[in-house]
């Protein structure tokens, strides 16, 4: 369903039918991704919740504008409000994956009386340091003007080469092959702009907020992923209602590496409500 929202269209997906009387889980993306990347993990999660997903700003069939207003922190915030009161959604339940975790820590920030729970999946809660927010800041700017100059092809190409990557090189070849097809679906403008608006460099720092947040939070992580699994090991201990699981083979993208540990995990967590 594609929903007008001021000057653009955000795409949503239904991956079962929307009962008022059910939790619903808005599943968001990661950065070069898109909300099909959920369907068949959505397909395998307790049937009774609803289950949604969002193209972000920039992806998948949701505009790409030209204008970077609307990629930024406070935009896209606001372009979730719309989302959730436009489905009228009651108890919602956010599962983000890296740049969508991001997005789902800072709506949670933001109306934390609207979230029943949020999934984190390898996700940060920005950079505390001011001198490492700008040296990543400068770092993204500096991939941006990349995307910019070169084909979807080129970037996609450089992009999977990432160390942070590494292992979805052990995917079959056609699965690999299905999540680049995917990521060379989205635009140069729309990922430029992206970084630009919600890179972690220019992204908050949320660290005292979470601390207020009272709903369970789950965090997850793929433990050939060093970085992200020592981050969200510190990170799970200052929610006040947070919990920290690993999953042995998998790295950054564990939903894709590792989907039935993903979807069991998962599962487990949702049995409390």
């Amino acid at each position: 369903m594609i929903l007008p929202y001021r000057n653009i269209k955000l795409n949503v997906e239904f991956y079962s039918d929307l009962h008022p009387e059910n939790y619903s889980i808005l599943f968001l993306h990661g950065f070069t991704g898109s909300a099909n990347e959920w369907r068949e993990i959505s397909e395998k999660i307790n049937p009774a919740f609803n289950k949604i997903a969002l193209d972000l700003i920039g992806h998948g069939k949701s505009s790409s504008p030209p204008a970077a207003r609307f990629y930024k922190i406070d935009e896209i915030v606001k372009q979730l409000l719309f989302v959730v009161e436009y489905l009228k959604i009651k108890d919602l339940i956010l599962c983000g994956y890296s740049l969508g975790g991001r997005a789902a820590i800072s709506f949670a920030s933001a109306y934390p009386e609207k979230v029943s729970a949020l999934i984190l999946e390898s996700t940060s809660a920005g950079i505390k340091d001011n001198t490492e927010r700008k040296i990543r800041s400068e770092s993204d700017e500096q991939l941006a003007d990349y995307i910019d100059s070169h084909s979807i092809e080129e970037f996609v190409n450089s992009w999977l080469e990432n160390e942070l990557f590494s292992s979805l090189k052990q995917l079959p070849a056609e699965t690999f092959q299905n999540l680049k097809d995917s990521k060379l679906k989205n635009s140069n403008i729309g990922l430029a702009n992206s970084l630009r608006g919600f890179g972690t460099g220019v992204m908050p720092y949320f660290g005292s907020q979470i601390k207020k947040m009272k709903f369970p939070v789950l965090l997850i992580s793929g433990r050939l992923d060093s970085k992200f699994t020592k981050l969200n090991r510190v990170l799970s201990k200052q929610f006040a209602n947070g919990k920290h699981k690993i999953i042995d083979n998998a790295g950054h993208n564990v939903h894709i590496e590792e989907p039935a540990k993903f979807v069991s995990t998962i599962n487990r967590f949702l049995q409390q409500f």
